[in-house]
């Protein structure tokens, strides 16, 4: 439980960091990714949690 809390922490930071860093891009590409059609942005996450699979995978060796 402790190492699961300090990965959702570490993903908290890394998500955040944009926000903190660049808001007023962030708002643009909030609006960009609003017209992107929903199939579109389902094939990105399902490649997005592939990729984070095989990284697990590869660093669980």
């Amino acid at each position: 439980m402790e190492f699961f809390l300090c990965v959702i922490g570490m993903v908290m930071i890394v998500e955040g960091l944009p926000y903190f860093a660049f808001p007023e891009k962030m708002k643009t590409w909030i609006k960009q990714i609003i017209e992107i059609q929903d199939g579109a942005l389902r094939r990105f996450g399902l490649m997005l949690m592939l990729i984070g699979l095989g990284l697990i995978y590869i660093g669980k060796q």
